[in-house]
């Protein structure tokens, strides 16, 4: 995968604020050129997401450190497992440890979110989609963790996609007349319009909008704006999504559903570093459920 270049900036401000002028305890315990092989441990089960920017964050120290991924991503891994080990100049280890364990943790508990959601709807034809609810400077990140998650990612900006919502309702005067709008000078395929109730609906669905989402909507109206819409439209579900009750929402006919929780809620999850001589017993090497 290329890394973009916005994302090499963010991890090298990350290193920055981490490493300031140096490590000075690593400086004053770890001897001059000493090396060492490192090993990152799940310590939980999980989704995996986000090795290749660990990666990036130790051959940002240095080039010549190695990083050899024992597991892919996108793996469902166990408590236990080894995720990949780490080798080269001690010092250079341990000053990204931290930044490469956090970026590491927190993709990694997206993807595992994701996933729990993914399974919920096991089986129905609805898409689970993230949304713009990121991590200022982590987007590019954080919804590669959905994919890895087995979600699929909404547009990426403003820059990519045409999305009507309230507030532009509100300023063209009218759902007709943002569509309407959106339409004259639309240089992109779809034109998706945010609907608030049924009244709404039929007027989107009236217009010829693409794609329709359904904002805070009741269970019985997002089952009549499915039967109104006959496939003339995709209809996406939005607003107050749970693991409790996404499968009752994908079981309406829904296609789309998207869940802002699963990148800006998602809990991390616990994996270690630890610099090892030997692979020490009792770990499994790339062990996956």
């Amino acid at each position: 995968m290329e890394i973009p270049s916005s994302v090499k900036a963010f991890i090298g401000a990350a290193l920055e604020e981490d490493i300031g002028s140096g490590d000075i305890t690593s400086r004053l315990i770890v001897p001059a050129g000493h090396e060492s092989t490192a090993m990152l441990v799940a310590k939980e089960g999980l989704v995996l997401a986000g090795l290749p920017f660990v990666e990036e964050v130790f051959h940002t120290i240095d080039g010549s450190v190695g990083v050899k991924a024992l597991t892919e991503e996108g793996s469902h891994l166990k408590k236990g497992t080894i995720v990949a080990e780490i080798s080269g100049k001690t010092k250079a280890l341990l000053m990204g440890e931290r930044v490469a364990l956090n970026i590491l943790q927190h993709l990694s508990g997206i993807a595992t979110t994701t996933n729990r959601f993914v399974v919920k709807m096991k089986g129905l034809k609805a898409k689970l989609l993230d949304t713009r609810k990121t991590t200022p400077c982590m987007r590019f990140m954080e919804k590669y963790a959905v994919r890895m998650g087995g979600g699929k990612n909404h547009r990426f900006g403003l820059y990519d996609g045409i999305l009507i919502k309230d507030n532009h309702v509100e300023i063209a005067g009218g759902i007709k007349e943002a569509l309407k709008l959106a339409e004259e000078g639309r240089y992109l395929s779809k034109v998706e319009v945010e609907v608030e109730n049924l009244k709404e609906f039929r007027e989107a669905l009236q217009r010829g909008a693409d794609i329709i989402m359904l904002d805070n909507m009741p269970l019985k109206d997002i089952k009549e704006a499915v039967r109104l819409a006959k496939g003339r439209t995709a209809i996406e579900v939005s607003g107050n999504i749970t693991l409790e009750n996404i499968r009752e929402i994908a079981e309406t006919g829904a296609d789309l559903i998207s869940v802002g929780c699963i990148t800006h809620s998602a809990p991390a999850v616990d994996i270690s570093m630890k610099i090892v001589r030997r692979i020490e017993e009792g770990y499994a090497r790339g062990v996956m459920i």
